[in-house]
């Protein structure tokens, strides 16, 4: 099947085609779909990254959003657990160029497409991504809805009704969809090649530590397990409490690599989900 073009909706679905992208503006855009059967609606942006894609579709930030991947190798590194900013995606799909082929790394447990399958996420490739990627810089992120049916059957107007009812991501509360549940604390380093992630001195958890127990003192004066080299020339480094709206994990690896101890000296606010 030949790369689709944008059309004006609603359109015959072409030969060979399993995927389809509706804009909220009425334009169809066919691929073949991968991953989870379904459809998503949301905003439609690119990212222009090269590689990263398990990490970029894993961010909190993109919660709402389907990637249109811009590079058009996409999957070729496969998918691992260790590469990714949170449990689970929050980006709602992924548009590609080519089709997603078999992974070529040594660090590569699982296709790209399995992955995305296995978390309920939908990808569109044999997609004009460079065409769709001047559309968005030119009109802005459009509303839209991804959909994958291996039949490739679909019914275009009610998915175009769909695009065009979805209020937006403006004024939209994503941090309750993207925050945490409970108070946790994190001592998980960088990654390094045949350890994996580091993993900081045990530090102990509790509450209502004042600034000048032994405790709270003994926590500054252990060493990091990866310390920088501007970390080591500090007596006492400070203690870092953060409020995860939907925070990447690797701010805090990079923050355990450099020697800040996570957790709290205070009992936190009623309200408050997290702490490090």
């Amino acid at each position: 099947m030949a790369d689709a073009k944008p059309v004006t909706a609603p359109a015959k679905t072409p030969e060979g085609a399993t995927g389809v992208l509706v804009l909220s503006t009425g334009e169809v855009i066919w691929g073949r779909g991968f991953g989870a059967e379904g459809s998503a609606v949301g905003e439609v942006c690119f990212h222009t990254a090269m590689t990263g894609y398990q990490e970029i579709m894993t961010d909190p930030s993109f919660a709402g959003q389907m990637i249109t991947f811009t590079f058009p190798h996409i999957g070729n590194v496969g998918a691992n657990a260790d590469d990714v900013e949170a449990d689970n995606p929050h980006a709602l799909g992924m548009i590609v160029r080519e089709d997603v082929t078999g992974p070529s790394n040594f660090r590569s447990v699982e296709r790209l497409d399995a992955w995305m399958a296995k978390h309920g996420r939908i990808g569109l490739s044999g997609v004009d991504t460079r065409a769709l990627t001047r559309k968005i810089r030119g009109g802005g992120a459009p509303n839209g809805v991804i959909a994958h049916s291996a039949s490739g059957e679909f019914d275009v107007p009610a998915l175009l009704a769909q695009a065009q009812a979805w209020p937006g991501l403006e004024g939209m509360d994503l941090a309750i969809a993207v925050t945490t549940a409970m108070d946790y604390g994190w001592d998980g380093g960088v990654w390094r090649l045949g350890a994996g992630y580091d993993s900081s001195v045990p530090l102990p958890m509790g509450e209502g530590l004042g600034e000048g127990s032994a405790t709270g003192a003994a926590l500054a004066d252990r060493p990091s397990p990866n310390p920088s080299p501007k970390g080591e020339g500090s007596a006492k480094r400070p203690h870092v409490v953060a409020i995860d709206y939907g925070s990447k994990r690797n701010i805090f690896r990079n923050l355990v690599a450099a020697g800040s101890p996570g957790p709290f000296d205070r009992k936190m606010p009623s309200g408050v989900s997290f702490m490090i």
